[in-house]
């Protein structure tokens, strides 16, 4: 079988998260949910997204066998992966009036809409499905133990320092590579996965569920709430509680970053600090791209969402539900509003545009030192989101 990942109607509501990426290319847990379904097909996907990401993230169809168009904001389990590969042609499965899957055989026509299809069957999965942004960080603890249990599932840990004070260790994985010393782990609130060539220095306190994805690392002294996600290639110091970093982004520093999501290549300044919580305990509402009006979260605790290449300067505070579109650099005293729009400069004094040229330039550079080229097909997809997301500059 051929396997596409489709973005559904979740995708406007995961904006700015999804404004750079396919739905499937969202991280929760460990890996990302392209490399959850990847895992557990054992089978390379592709992606049915909006046309100006099809570019970099193309469908790739077949005649040679059946094309399966799988959802891409639902988190694979093995109940479900058995569901879909017994579908045949025009078959379609559902979850709760959602499509999860569908089976359009050789023919590369995607069919969406619910009442369409040949033979619809229920599935019995009880799969996670992300909607909204605050649900990665909500359901990043199941996520992570999930991912934990499909990666580590007959294999052994590397050993752990002696110098390290560990608690649950059989619930602690360490890959090839990694370097951990004289760290505190507590595993019994759940499980501890370090990635390849990552690194925990020095004086690290962390709680369960955490992972810490290849190459990337903890600073000196970080302590660390889960269920956290430190993506690849990222570095982070302070205090972090409940959060999602996808990867390639910075926190390096003291201060508290807590019941949140970053993107890729964003960066914390020093002593930056997000509310997680109102003063007077109320529900926090967040800024909906979908609708244009801030939505009911249905949660006390909910800090900050942080789309691609955004950064902010030492000592920023932001508000309690505070999003922060694409390419935005926020700095100065006080508190900025808890909307910040894509590709804005500035801060609780006000915003202007954020040229894109400064922006690329900015890119190229910060890319560059990771090894990473940041191309035309990047450029175009960031040109096409300064274009759409202009009203909101304005």
């Amino acid at each position: 079988m051929n396997y596409i990942l489709f973005d559904d109607s979740s995708r406007e509501n995961l904006l700015p998260l999804t404004f750079t990426r396919p739905v499937a290319d969202i991280r929760i847990g460990i890996l990302t949910i392209r490399e959850k379904w990847e895992k557990y097909l054992e089978s390379k996907t592709s992606s049915k997204t909006q046309d100006y990401l099809s570019a970099k993230y193309p469908t790739e169809y077949t005649i040679d066998t059946d094309n399966v168009w799988v959802n891409g904001s639902v988190c694979p389990n093995a109940n479900l992966v058995e569901e879909i590969k017994t579908l045949k042609p025009l078959q379609a499965l559902y979850g709760a009036n959602v499509l999860i899957a569908y089976n359009s055989g050789n023919d590369k026509v995607f069919i969406a809409e619910p009442g369409t299809h040949n033979e619809k069957f229920e599935s019995h999965a009880q799969a996670m499905k992300i909607n909204n942004p605050w649900d990665i960080f909500s359901m990043n603890g199941k996520a992570l133990t999930e991912d934990f249990e499909l990666i580590t599932k007959g294999r052994i840990s590397h050993t752990l320092s002696k110098t390290n004070q560990v608690l649950g260790v059989e619930n602690v994985f360490v890959e090839e590579g990694a370097k951990v010393e004289c760290a505190i782990l507590n595993a019994t609130t759940g499980p501890i996965y370090i990635g390849k060539d990552a690194e925990i220095m020095e004086g690290s306190i962390v709680r369960g569920p955490f992972a810490l994805c290849e190459h990337a690392g903890l600073k000196l002294g970080a302590k660390i709430y889960g269920p956290t996600t430190v993506g690849p290639h990222s570095k982070v110091g302070g205090e972090v509680n409940n959060s999602v970093i996808f990867g390639y982004s910075n926190k390096g520093h003291d201060g508290f970053l807590g019941n949140a999501v970053l993107g890729e290549w964003c960066n914390i300044g020093a002593d930056s600090n997000n509310s997680n919580l109102k003063n007077n305990y109320a529900e926090v509402r967040l800024w909906n791209y979908a609708t244009g009006r801030f939505a009911h979260t249905g949660l006390t605790f909910c800090g900050l969402i942080m789309g691609d290449h955004s950064k902010c300067g030492i000592n920023t505070m932001f508000n309690t539900g505070t999003v922060v579109g694409v390419y935005a650099n926020i700095f100065g005293a006080g508190f900025p509003r808890n909307f910040i729009a894509d590709f804005s400069w500035g801060g609780a004094q006000g915003f202007t545009e954020y040229k894109l040229a400064d922006a690329f330039e900015v890119a190229q550079k910060v890319m560059e030192r990771r090894n990473i080229v940041f191309g035309e097909l990047d450029k175009d997809i960031l040109k096409h989101v300064f274009e759409i997301t202009e009203k909101y500059r304005k």
